[in-house]
């Protein structure tokens, strides 16, 4: 027999959304070429600030995942600060932090820009991605993972609510 009060399965809990409006205004790039969500609800953590959510999802997932997350950004020419910088997640700069959202950011090497949201909203976590694309070899490097990419996004944030229930 089934719990009826039973979570539901993380599974269930992860999906790909739009980039809501108000999560879209977070970013300072001054364009977007590229946009991809993942939502989970509810929020497995809800005394976790963004901030936290973000060395959740990142810091705290599998070596294995943050070699390969790492090698996967500096092959797209994104530059990043060494492990465990203060002001840093897992190389990316925090932009702006409050116990709702944290916008972190990693700079072209290769004209590729790139920013990670973690928003607390609702009662919901929402990880969002912006990528800016200054160039033609930018838009080349980018077309070799843009198809795996929403795959990626939700399958970390999926392990880090996992993780945290």
């Amino acid at each position: 027999m089934t719990d009826p009060v039973a979570r539901p399965r993380v599974a269930d809990r992860v999906r790909h959304t739009p980039v809501p409006p108000a999560a879209h205004a977070l970013s300072t790039l001054p364009r977007i070429d590229y946009e991809n969500a993942v939502l989970a609800e509810p929020d497995p953590a809800p005394d976790r600030t963004a901030l936290r959510w973000a060395r959740a999802v990142l810091e705290d997932a599998d070596a294995e995942t943050r070699q390969a997350l790492t090698q996967g950004w500096t092959s797209l020419g994104l530059a990043l600060a060494p492990a465990g910088s203060d002001g840093h997640v897992l190389g990316w700069r925090v932009r702006g932090s409050t116990p709702d959202a944290v916008l972190l950011a990693a700079d072209a090497t290769r004209g590729l820009r790139g920013e990670l949201l973690f928003q607390r909203a609702q009662g919901a976590l929402l990880l969002a991605c912006f990528i800016r694309l200054d160039d033609d070899a930018a838009r080349a490097l980018w077309a070799q993972a843009e198809s795996r990419h929403p795959q990626v996004m939700h399958r970390l944030l999926e392990q880090a609510v996992s993780r945290a229930t």
